[in-house]
């Protein structure tokens, strides 16, 4: 009976947090100034005829497909019939898009994503005082540098054209893990889901920003898809692989992007919850199994970490002052000012002091007076407005770091490539353009998420868990802007692909309620 309530308890508890971020994170990004029509005051910007145009003509086919059986009968075929042959298309002309964005775009960047390809590609680079300066405070760079410096010592390239297709490969295999885990779960979903991830890597700019955000996706992806695989299969030697599997990619997650594994965590929690929900008959073999596996994925982790800590430890490519490391204390002290992201000033802090314990006292002292200075009331304010500033934009904050490219960032009307620039660069004629289809796509996903409300079944609320977990921890460390939220969108992405059904399901009710009372309405007047 204990148990039953508590767990109970608990998927109420999961259900209301979620709801109590989720809501103000769709209320923002329906209100951020991305989705704006003609001149928009808050960018200095204008949409073109481009987006007036895509915009008529979803209208039209909106239209032709309400008032023309016929075409509705085509859309049908097309979109839901044949969905999977259509996604397919979809998403191989997607890829080649990109293949053509990354050949003809690859401009160098200026903020920590410069500082990895600079350091990576020349030995003569790390010898200077500023580089070993940057990565002495910055240690957790060092395992994405090192990556890098290995994959251009065994394939010769040091370009950053390279480095964007390195990235974009890394956005695709992410994708298409996040593809095999909707196979594995519900096959039925996979057409949206593959709907879903060609609207997303079709106005995902970010291929061409060879930086932990978008190197880590795929690690996140296959820990999801390896536990997915071990909840789903009963089959000894697929359990064994996605145990592994799952070990190694948790432990070069850590390295990689140590936020990225708050899904870990909500996939524990949610695994509790499930054994104390199951019948006292099976869990003798549930906990056999579940011991064997973790057995196997502990081990695999352990010797993941071991040799990848070792080879981090022992490199002698750079030579860095480990005393000098920037501790966690500092990301949250950050976190409480401003806007809740990047503060200069305590960043020039971090360079100065020379100990760690002078940094860390220099971050509680920073941290405790912006907490008394905001009080309660003022704390409670700010986390509300942090929130908008680390979820509403769909663009995942594109052009928000510092000297984020190099280059001029007013290209001329010139050329494909000065066309295609125009679309993603600060000054670019379609820069508005860009922002209101990215802002478009974000507002699809997050509504289908938040119609797909109903029965808490145990996946939807792993994946809601996860995304609560993503938000405390921006919430509470340096965030500010939606780039911060990219390491967590296989979990978004598989939420959405997860609960279109149920949010069909939803509108066919509402609508078949609205006709119900429409129909009595219309017979009340006809009987007077």
């Amino acid at each position: 009976m204990m148990r039953r309530y508590f767990y109970q308890f608990s998927q109420k508890m999961i259900t209301s947090v979620w709801w109590l971020l989720f809501a103000p994170m769709l209320l923002f990004a329906v209100m951020s100034p991305n989705i704006i029509l003609g001149d928009n005051a808050t960018f200095g910007t204008s949409t073109t005829l481009l987006t007036t145009g895509l915009i008529i003509v979803i209208v039209a086919v909106l239209i032709m497909n309400y008032a023309y059986p016929r075409v509705h009968r085509v859309l049908y075929r097309l979109l839901i019939t044949n969905q999977l042959r259509t996604a397919g298309v979809l998403l191989a002309l997607v890829f080649i898009g990109q293949l053509v964005f990354v050949t003809f775009v690859h401009p160098v960047s200026g903020f920590d994503a410069g500082m990895l390809h600079y350091a990576a590609t020349s030995a003569k680079h790390v010898q200077e005082v500023g580089v070993t300066a940057y990565y002495s405070l910055n240690q957790n760079n060092m395992p994405i540098m090192l990556f890098m410096h290995w994959l251009s010592e065994v394939t010769g390239q040091t370009s950053w054209q390279f480095f964007d297709y390195v990235t974009l490969f890394f956005v695709d295999l992410s994708a298409a893990f996040n593809l095999m885990s909707v196979f594995v779960v519900r096959r039925s979903a996979l057409g949206i889901a593959m709907y879903l991830h060609a609207g997303w890597l079709a106005v995902f700019p970010s291929i061409i920003m060879p930086y932990t955000d978008a190197w880590g996706l795929p690690l996140v992806s296959f820990f999801m898809l390896c536990y997915f695989v071990m909840s789903q299969t009963k089959r000894p030697p697929l359990l064994r692989v996605a145990a592994v599997g799952f070990g190694v990619s948790v432990t070069l997650t850590y390295f990689m992007k140590p936020s990225s594994i708050i899904p870990v965590i909500a996939i524990a929690i949610i695994s509790f919850l499930a054994r104390l929900r199951s019948r006292q008959g099976s869990q003798t073999t549930m906990i056999f199994v579940t011991v064997a596996m973790a057995i196997l994925m502990l081990e695999s982790a352990g010797l993941t970490y071991h040799y990848t800590n070792q080879a981090i430890q022992n490199q002698t490519y750079i030579k860095i002052d480990k005393s000098r490391s920037i501790p966690a204390i500092h990301f949250m002290a950050m976190g409480v000012y401003g806007t809740g992201g990047y503060s200069e000033k305590q960043a020039i802090q971090m360079a100065v002091l020379p100990t760690k314990a002078q940094k860390t006292a220099y971050s509680i002292k920073m941290l405790k007076r912006q907490l008394k200075k905001l009080g309660p009331w003022g704390y409670l304010e700010f986390l509300v407005k942090k929130q908008r500033n680390n979820t509403a934009d769909g663009t995942f904050g594109w052009l928000k770091e510092g000297n984020f490219f190099r280059e001029n960032q007013k290209p001329s009307n010139q050329g494909f490539s000065n066309w295609l620039k125009n679309f993603i660069y600060l000054y670019g004629r379609h820069i508005a353009d860009f922002r209101f289809v990215a802002q478009l796509w974000w507002l699809v996903l997050l509504v289908i998420i938040a119609l797909g409300f109903g029965p808490r079944w145990q996946l939807i609320q792993l994946l809601r868990l996860a995304m609560i977990g993503g938000f405390i921890f921006l919430l509470l460390f340096e965030g500010g802007r939606s780039r911060y939220l990219i390491q967590y969108l296989p979990c978004l992405l598989l939420l959405g692909a997860f609960s279109f059904e149920r949010a069909v399901a939803n509108v066919r009710r509402v609508r078949d309620w609205y006709q119900r009372k429409l129909r009595a309405a219309i017979a009340a007047d006809e009987s007077e």
